[in-house]
Order: structure tokens, then sequence, then C-alpha cells
């Protein structure tokens, strides 16, 4: 299923190619888990805003890489990715649940168009319909149509990021939202821009909750043995001591001994006469 219910999280490590922008670089490959994808954006974007529309992108790299409503957003094979830091890590979007913003944006402001984009009006938005089918367009009926006069003010721009960037840059999602949280109060409008951070949010519980747990039970001490344990190992010790002690085997009797004395005998005789023959020869 290439699609969960809610926008889900994907990450993983790229290598495909470097691009011309000193700024960014982009690689796509196969990883060991699927289709796998990744940014390097080495410093801050330089964001500006797309005329008539709530939504900022990045001339200066050759990416289809946007901001809108407190988070980022870019479009890569065919998919849309978010996440609320501009270098990521990166959050798969259903088609579902792009916002209508990010899906109005005019092909002239897509960096990098992928070949299907260049037979439409760069004015326009792309004609997602024909790209996701005709199961989604009956999904989003209407994304296309709206009042000009009534578009919503952008989100404020996350400029504090702009003191984060190489070494010092948050790779951790735990590290990002406690800087944020100090530094970032917008609170996202859309459904997919709020369903994205609660995943996030939810991962970062789960994880720490695994981690203490984890914690406490290292700290824990070893737990003694049972009563029933301790019992049954008294009881050996006290039947090994009432075991007696091991000695060496008996002599042979019997029979077995009357064989050896014939034995003896037989030997004996055979030396006597042995000497009395030769006494009678001088």
């Amino acid at each position: 299923m290439r699609y969960f219910i809610l926008a889900l999280a994907i990450l993983f490590p790229v290598a495909f190619g470097t691009q011309a922008s000193a700024q960014a670089s982009l690689s796509v490959g196969i990883g060991g888990r699927g289709v796998s994808l990744g940014f390097s954006i080495s410093t801050y974007p330089t964001l500006v805003r797309i005329p008539g529309y709530p939504v900022y992108y990045d001339p200066r790299v050759d990416l289809n890489y946007f901001f809108y409503d407190g988070l980022y957003w870019v479009f890569v094979g065919g998919d849309w990715y978010a996440s609320s830091w501009y270098d990521g890590p990166w959050y798969l979007v259903a088609p579902i649940y792009v916002p209508v913003f990010v899906l109005r944006i005019p092909v002239r402001y897509y960096r990098r168009p992928p070949p299907y984009f260049r037979y439409w009006r760069p004015d326009a938005a792309p004609r997602w319909g024909e790209h996701w089918g005709p199961a989604w367009e009956r999904e989003r009926s209407g994304w296309d149509r709206w009042d000009r006069r009534t578009v919503p003010a952008p989100a404020p721009l996350p400029s504090y990021q702009r003191e984060y960037s190489g070494s010092r840059y948050p790779r951790q999602q735990e590290q990002q939202r406690t800087i944020e949280s100090s530094h970032y109060r917008y609170q996202p409008r859309e459904p997919a821009s709020r369903r994205l951070l609660d995943e996030q949010r939810r991962r970062e519980t789960d994880r720490y909750r695994q981690s203490s747990q984890h914690e406490e039970r290292l700290g824990q001490p070893q737990p003694s043995p049972s009563r029933e344990v301790r019992s049954r190992q008294q009881e050996e010790v006290q039947h090994q001591r009432m075991e007696p002690p091991r000695t060496a085997p008996p002599a042979p009797r019997g029979r077995d001994a009357d064989k050896g004395a014939k034995g003896r005998s037989d030997k004996g005789k055979g030396r006597a006469e042995d000497d009395r023959r030769n006494g009678d020869h001088p």
C-alpha cells in the first residue's frame, strides 16, 4: 500500500546525483525498503512569496521547493513531501491530503518541473487530475476554483532557522521540536499540516516512552530466585550430602578367585618339576 490514511513519515538516505545549485543538492535512489528520498540544503533558503498566493518558493535552488502554512513542501518523483525544518526530515503526504494552495502553485514556479508539465500553461496550476487519475479528481473536486479576493495571509517565515546550518542543524526531531516550541508559535490551519505535526509528536512521544522504559529496566536490580527455585536448590544440596561416598571396587570373589588361585598353583608345580629334572642330571 503506497499511501496511508494519514500523512506518514518516510525518510531514507539517498544517493543519485548532485545539482548545479550551490545551495542545494538532490539525490534519489532505491533504498533497502523501497524508493528513498533525501535533500541536502546547506543554508536557510531564500524564500520569495508567489504573487497572489499564500505560498513562498526559493528561486535560487534547482528544486520544486516551497513554504506554506508553516511547513516546507517539495515535489519529487510525482509525490509531495513536507517538513517543519528546511532540510528535513521529510514526510510523504498522500495526494488526497495535499493542501489546495500547494496544488494551485502555478507551473512556472516549479524550478524542476517534470516532463509532463511542459505542455501546460505556465501561469496555471498543474493538471493534477491527469497525474493522479479520476478517482483523486472526484475526491478533490473544486481544488482549482476559488475566490482570489479571499486568499488567506501567508504563514510567518521561520527565520529563526537561519541560525542553524551545517553541523548546528538539528537532525533529531526531538531537538527540532524543542527549538521550534520556543521560537515559532504559528499553528497550521490546513488538516494535512496538522496531521503531519501530530504524527511527528506522536512518534516523539513513543520514542521517549520506549527509551524511558528501557532505562528503567536497566536500572532495576535483578529479581531474586523465587521460593520454588530456592526450595529446589536446597533439595539438590541435601541430596548430594546424603549420597554415600564412592570407594574402590571390591576384589573379585568366587569362581574368578578360584581360577586365579589355580593358575598360580599350576605355575608353581611347573617350576618345581623343572628344578627336579635339573637336579637329576649333573
